[in-house]
């Protein structure tokens, strides 16, 4: 297994591997546009940070992927990035992406009346370095993952000697054990996202954070 930072030469194979590497969780897709949730999560960090997007290499197979910023302010934010998306690929008349966008105000109405806490993003000078992982179904448990984070929490101990924050779901309970054992804790209280549902059920963001 190599792990080894992102080339120009990777972004078609890297896309088509954000395609498929959510496959089965419960993140695996946002509002069912694969290409406008690959202008949110992926494409940014090809374009603007290169130097911090990690690849997982078996052979000649890409099988997995970090894409992370030492400094999240310099960054455009995740509604910044889903706002330009919406507009871009005018989701709103899409089927869809218009059904979750719908549902999401109404969640939004439901936590606002009962005062619970909803997804946002996150800004914290104590942990300025953000990432976003995803690893190929059948690479899982061999290791991928890990060799991935490895690389990446070097980097930010080195470059930036502060924390690192992520945003995952608190349902999918496999990711959460593995940013526990490479050291992130909990912070803050679980809160829905708006519009987004796992078997049916709404699912919650939960922020963890790791110190060098």
């Amino acid at each position: 297994m190599e792990i080894r930072t992102f080339t120009e030469a990777d972004r078609s194979d890297l896309r088509y591997l954000f395609g498929r590497a959510g496959a089965g969780s419960p993140s695996e897709s946002l509002w069912g546009h694969d290409e406008s949730e690959a202008a949110v999560y992926l494409e940014p960090y090809m374009d603007l940070a290169p130097a911090s997007l990690f690849l997982a290499v078996d052979g000649s197979r890409l099988v997995g992927y970090l894409a992370g910023c030492t400094n999240s302010a310099a960054f455009p934010s995740e509604s910044e990035r889903m706002e330009e998306a919406i507009k871009q690929y005018r989701l709103f008349i899409r089927l869809r992406p218009a059904a979750f966008f719908a549902r999401a105000l109404a969640d939004l109405a439901w936590a606002a009346v009962r005062r619970r806490p909803t997804a946002s993003d996150f800004d914290d000078a104590r942990w300025p370095a953000h990432l976003h992982i995803n690893v190929a179904p059948e690479a899982r448990g061999s290791g991928t993952a890990d060799g991935l984070m490895d690389r990446w929490l070097e980097q930010v101990a080195e470059q930036t000697g502060k924390g690192c924050h992520l945003q995952t779901l608190l349902e999918n309970t496999r990711a959460v054990r593995f940013f526990e054992r490479k050291g992130f804790t909990k912070h803050g209280p679980a809160a829905q996202i708006p519009g987004l549902r796992h078997n049916g059920r709404r699912v919650h963001q939960q922020t963890m954070v790791w110190n060098p």
